[in-house]
C-alpha cells in the first residue's frame, strides 16, 4: 500500500445552491478535518459528513485555516466534489497479471496511463474491479465494519495453482477462502473472469463458474454474478507472455460452454448468473441475445448487454428527437470501433430516414493496438487518422467521447481532438450520449 500521507481533500466543485455554496466555498478549498478526524478518501468524508452536526476544519486557497459549524438534516450533502476520491494515495497493484492492459501499453505516454490500482475503495465507489491480494488485516476490517459491500473481484479462476499462475502471485491461491469471509460477514461481490484460451478456459472455465455459483446460495448471496471477458492483447505486450489471442473458434466453445451452464444456473438459482461480454458474440459472429436474456444488467461495466442496451435507448430516444426531415442538408461520417459494425447498421439506416440527413458508419480496427477486433473505446487518434485519410468525411465526423480521457479531449495515445480534426481537416463533433448524437444530427 502507498506510503503517502493523507492530504487535505482539494475540493474541485461546489453545487450551486448547496450548503457549500451558501457557506462561501470555492474550488481549491481544501477539507482538513471532519469533527476531528481526517477522511482518508471519499468513503470516510459520507460517512462523517453524515452527521447532523459538524465541525469542519478548512484550508482555503490562500493556506488559511478556518473553523466551521455545521448543522443540517442527518445524511443531508454538503454539495461538494473532490479533485480525487482518495486523499491518502492510490493502493497499488502487487500482481504480474500478463494480461494486464497496463503493460501493453507503449513507453512515453501520460503518466496516469501506467498507474496500476488494485483499491478495494475505487472498487466500492465506482465499481472498478480488484484482486484482494494486496489487502492488510487493517483494510480486511474497515470493509466489514462499514460494509463496503457490493465489490468487484477479478477472479479469473478458482482453482489455485491456476490463478498464481495467472496474477504472479502467491496470494492469489486464496481466493476461495476470500469468497467464503464474504460470505460469512453477508457481504456481497461481482466477479469477473478474463479468459485466457489455453490456460484457464475449458474445464477450468466451468469449474470456476461452478464454484462461484455456489455462493449465490441465500437470502443474501456472496457472489451476485459473473462476467466471463474474452483476455484483449495489443501488439505492445512482452513477447514471453505466454498468451494466445481469442479466435472465433475459441469464443464459439467458450459461449456454448457457459450458455450450457446458465441453462443450469437458471433452474438452480433462478438467474444466469454467469454472463458473456459481448465480445464473444461479435469475435464468434454470432448474433446477440436477444434485450430478455440480460435481466438486470447486473454485469454491464463488463461489457455484458452494453450493445443491447444502446440499441434499446436509441430507438427509444430517437422516437422523440429525431425529426422527419432537416434542413440544410447534413452528411456525417460516425466512427465507432468494428467490434460492433454489424449491430450498429440498423441504426444507420433509422438515422438516414430523415430526410435531409446522410450517416456513414466508419468501423475501424485499431493498428496502434495491433487488432484486428477492436471497440469503440480503444480507437486511438492514429487510428482515426490512418483510417480516415483521404476518404470523404462530408460536413463532420461523429466522435463518442468513450475514446477519450474522461477530463480533456486525449486519446489514448495522446493525440488531441484538434490534432485528428487538424490532421483530417474536417471538424470533430463529439458525442457523450445517444441525446447528444441525434442532436449532432440536426443541429
Amino acid at each position: 500500500m502507498s506510503k503517502t500521507r493523507i492530504r487535505p481533500a482539494r475540493i474541485s466543485k461546489v453545487l450551486p445552491n448547496s450548503i457549500a455554496a451558501e457557506l462561501g466555498f470555492e474550488p481549491g478549498d481544501a477539507i482538513v478535518s471532519i469533527n476531528s478526524i481526517t477522511p482518508r478518501d471519499l468513503i470516510d468524508y459520507q460517512f462523517l459528513c453524515a452527521d447532523e452536526f459538524l465541525e469542519l476544519e478548512v484550508l482555503d486557497i490562500q493556506g488559511k485555516t478556518h473553523h466551521l459549524e455545521i448543522e443540517k438534516d442527518y445524511d443531508e450533502d454538503l454539495g461538494l466534489e473532490f479533485e480525487t476520491a482518495l486523499f491518502d494515495g492510490l493502493i497499488q497493484c502487487n500482481n504480474r497479471c500478463p494480461f494486464c492492459f497496463i503493460d501493453q501499453q507503449p513507453p512515453g505516454k501520460r503518466d496516469t496511463l501506467y498507474l496500476k490500482d488494485d483499491d478495494y475503495r475505487l472498487s466500492f465507489l465506482y465499481g472498478s474491479y480488484l484482486t484482494l491480494t494486496n489487502l492488510t488485516e487493517k483494510e480486511w476490517t474497515r470493509i466489514e465494519q462499514m460494509r463496503l459491500s457490493p465489490l468487484f473481484v477479478s477472479v479469473h479462476a478458482t482453482e489455485p495453482e491456476i490463478r498464481i499462475r495467472l496474477l504472479k502471485n502467491r496470494q492469489a491461491g486464496k481466493i476461495l477462502d476470500h469468497l467464503k469471509w464474504f460470505q460469512d460477514r453477508r457481504l456481497q461481490i461481482h466477479a469477473q473472469v478474463v479468459v485466457c484460451p489455453g490456460i484457464n478456459d475449458g474445464e477450468h472455465l466451468e469449474k470456476t463458474l461452478l464454484d462461484l455459483a455456489s455462493f449465490h446460495g441465500g437470502d443474501i448471496p456472496a457472489v451476485i454474478s459473473a462476467a466471463v471477458v474474452p483476455v484483449g492483447l495489443t501488439r505492445f505486450r512482452p513477447p514471453e507472455d505466454e498468451l494466445t489471442s481469442v479466435t472465433e473458434e475459441n469464443a464459439t466453445e467458450v459461449i456454448a460452454r457457459v450458455q450450457q451452464l446458465q441453462t443450469q444456473f437458471r433452474q438452480k438459482l433462478g438467474t444466469n448468473f454467469a454472463w458473456l461480454a459481448d465480445e464473444w458474440f461479435l469475435i464468434a459472429r454470432q448474433e446477440l441475445p436477444p434485450e430478455s436474456h440480460y435481466e438486470d444488467y447486473p454485469q454491464i461495466g463488463n461489457g455484458v448487454g452494453s450493445i443491447r442496451q444502446f440499441i434499446k435507448q436509441f430507438h427509444t430516444t430517437a422516437k422523440t428527437l429525431l425529426p422527419a426531415s432537416i434542413s440544410p442538408e447534413k452528411r456525417l461520417t460516425w466512427v465507432v470501433g468494428n467490434a460492433v459494425e454489424k449491430a450498429f447498421e440498423p441504426l444507420v439506416q433509422q438515422l438516414n430516414q430523415v430526410k435531409g440527413l446522410t450517416v456513414t458508419l466508419a468501423p475501424l480496427k485499431s493498428n496502434y493496438w495491433g487488432q484486428e477486433i477492436t471497440v469503440t473505446g480503444l480507437l486511438t487518434g492514429q487510428d482515426l487518422i490512418e483510417g480516415l485519410q483521404g476518404q470523404d468525411l462530408g460536413d463532420s465526423v461523429l466522435l463518442p467521447t468513450v475514446m477519450l480521457k474522461h477530463d480533456e479531449p486525449k486519446f489514448l495515445d495522446d493525440l488531441t481532438v484538434d490534432d485528428v480534426a487538424q490532421q483530417l481537416n474536417i471538424p470533430i463533433l463529439t458525442v457523450s450520449d445517444i441525446e447528444t448524437l441525434l442532436q449532432q444530427c440536426q443541429n
